[in-house]
C-alpha cells in the first residue's frame, strides 16, 4: 500500500515538474489540488481512450421502473439518461456515458482548464481528443442541454486552440438551441418528454452562455435577444420573491403564461434545492457579464445572499443537497424517493459551482458585498481541496471530487463523484489563481 502510494506521489510531481508553464502559486492548496485534478483526468483519459464514452459518475444503482413513472416517458426516449442498475461488480466503478449525455462537456472541458493552468502538453492532447468526440452533438436538436455539452468543451478549446472548424460547431449548436425559443412564451423549451405542456428549468440558465458566445463570433444579434428574453422571464417567473428558484415551470404555450412551479430534483415543490440556486447564481452572473444589466447583477446578488446567509447552510459552506430536506412545511411528492430518506447529504457540485459564480460576482459587486462574496468563495474551495471532499491520488474511480448528489428524488446518483463537480471546481481554482495574479478572473 505503501509503494503505491509513494509510486503514485512520485509520478505526479514528475508531471508537475514537466509542465513548462506551471504558474507560480501563492497558496500550496491550489498546487496540490490541481497536482491530483491534472493526474486523474490523465488517467481517465488513458483508461476511456478508444471507447468513445466520457466519465459521469460511478455506479449507484436506481430503481428505472421508478423513475420511468418519475419522468412520465418512455425508455427509449432518454436512453442517455438511464443505466441498468449495476451488478456487484460494477458498484462504486466508474459510470460512464455516450456523448449525447448531458454532461459529455465536462470532461473535456475540464482537460482544457487544467491545461491552461499547468501548460501540460498531454492535457491539451487528450482535451482535443475528448473535444472532438462531441463533433456530432452540433447536429443535435431534442435538448436544451447542448450548451453544458458544447461551451464548456468547444467554448474552452475556442479560447486556447482557436480554429474556423470550432467557431463552425459553436455556432451550428447555438442555431439548433436558438430553435426550441418560443417568442410567445419568451424562453427557451427544456425538456420535450413527458406530459409538460411547455417545462422550462432552472438549470437551463447555464445554456445561454453558449448563445452570448455564438453571437460574438458571429455579430448576430438574434442569438443575444433569445438568451436575454429567457433570463428576463425566469427572473419574473422562476425566482421567488424569497430569492430562492423553483426547478421547473410550466408555461400554457397557447397562452404563454406560467401555470406553476415544480421543484423536481428537490426536496418539495416549495424547497430551495441547492444545485438549482447554484445554477441560478452563476446563470445571472453570466448575463450580467454579458449585457451590464443591473437587473441581472441584482437577481444574482440575492440568490447568492440565499444561499450564504441560509440558517441551514453548514459552516464550510458546501450545501445539503436541499436547504429543506427535513424541515417543517417541506412535504416529498408521494412518488418521490425524497420520502424513504434517511440520512441527509452535502452537494460539492452545488458548491463548486456556486464556489465559481461568487468569484466573478464579486468582481461586479461593490464594498462588502465583494468581500463577502470572495471570501465565500475562498472558504469554499478550501473545504472542497481539502481531504473532506478531494480524493485520494489514484482513488474514487479517478474523479476528483467526492460526496456529490445527483437527484434524490430519483434514487439517483446519491453521495458519488460527479462530472460536473470536477468541472467547476477546476474552472473556480482557475478563476480564482488568475485573481491571485492581479487578473480578472476570466
Amino acid at each position: 500500500m505503501k509503494r503505491n502510494s509513494l509510486f503514485l506521489t512520485t509520478a505526479l510531481l514528475i508531471s508537475l515538474a514537466s509542465c513548462k508553464s506551471t504558474p507560480v502559486q501563492e497558496e500550496p492548496w491550489i498546487s496540490n489540488a490541481l497536482g491530483v485534478a491534472s493526474y486523474q483526468l490523465k488517467k481517465t483519459a488513458e483508461e476511456l481512450t478508444g471507447t468513445n464514452q466520457i466519465p459521469r459518475s460511478i455506479h449507484s444503482g436506481y430503481d428505472i421502473n421508478f423513475l420511468d413513472s418519475q419522468l412520465q416517458h418512455e425508455d427509449k426516449s432518454y436512453i442517455d439518461s438511464l443505466y441498468p442498475n449495476p451488478s456487484a461488480k460494477e458498484l462504486l466503478q466508474r459510470y460512464i456515458c455516450g456523448i449525447e449525455d448531458w454532461t459529455s462537456g465536462f470532461f473535456p472541458g475540464s482537460l482544457w482548464y487544467a491545461y491552461e493552468m499547468t501548460g501540460d502538453e498531454k492535457l491539451k492532447s487528450r482535451a482535443i481528443q475528448y473535444t472532438n468526440m462531441l463533433n456530432p452533438i452540433r447536429r443535435l436538436k431534442n435538448t436544451h442541454d447542448v450548451g453544458f455539452m458544447i461551451n464548456c468543451s468547444y467554448g474552452n478549446a475556442l479560447r486556447l486552440a482557436p480554429d474556423d472548424t470550432i467557431k463552425a460547431v459553436i455556432i451550428e449548436t447555438a442555431d439548433n438551441l436558438s430553435a426550441r425559443f418560443n417568442p410567445a412564451i419568451g424562453c427557451i423549451r427544456s425538456w420535450d418528454f413527458g406530459e409538460w405542456n411547455f417545462p422550462v428549468i432552472i438549470d437551463n440558465m447555464m445554456n445561454l452562455e453558449l448563445l452570448f458566445h455564438a453571437s460574438k463570433v458571429t455579430g448576430d444579434e438574434s442569438f443575444r435577444k433569445v438568451a436575454i428574453s429567457h433570463a428576463e422571464q425566469v427572473m419574473h417567473h422562476q425566482v421567488r420573491k424569497d430569492y430562492s428558484c423553483f426547478h421547473i415551470i410550466y408555461y400554457d404555450k397557447k397562452t404563454g403564461k406560467p401555470i406553476k412551479g415544480e421543484t423536481s430534483q428537490g426536496y418539495s415543490d416549495n424547497s430551495a434545492w441547492s444545485r438549482g440556486q447554484a445554477w441560478g447564481i452563476y446563470g445571472f452572473t453570466m448575463c450580467y457579464r454579458e449585457t451590464k444589466d443591473k437587473r441581472f447583477l441584482k437577481t444574482a446578488e440575492k440568490m447568492a445572499d440565499f444561499y450564504l446567509d441560509h440558517p441551514n447552510l453548514p459552516s464550510d459552506k458546501v450545501a445539503w443537497w436541499d436547504f429543506n430536506a427535513f424541515q417543517e412545511g417541506y412535504t416529498p411528492g408521494i412518488r418521490s424517493n425524497a420520502c424513504k430518506m434517511v440520512n441527509n447529504y452535502r452537494d460539492a457540485s452545488a458548491a463548486a459551482c456556486v464556489a465559481s459564480a461568487l468569484l466573478e460576482l464579486s468582481t461586479y459587486s461593490k464594498g462588502s458585498k465583494s468581500k463577502k462574496y470572495l471570501e465565500s468563495a475562498k472558504q469554499i474551495l478550501h473545504a472542497l481541496g481539502s481531504t473532506n471532499y478531494r480524493a485520494e491520488l489514484g482513488k474514487n474511480a479517478n474523479f476528483i471530487l467526492m460526496h456529490s448528489v445527483g437527484a434524490v428524488p430519483h434514487n439517483s446518483e446519491i453521495d458519488v463523484p460527479l462530472t460536473y463537480a470536477d468541472y467547476y471546481f477546476i474552472e473556480a481554482l482557475h478563476r480564482y489563481n488568475r485573481m491571485l495574479d492581479g487578473k480578472s478572473p476570466l
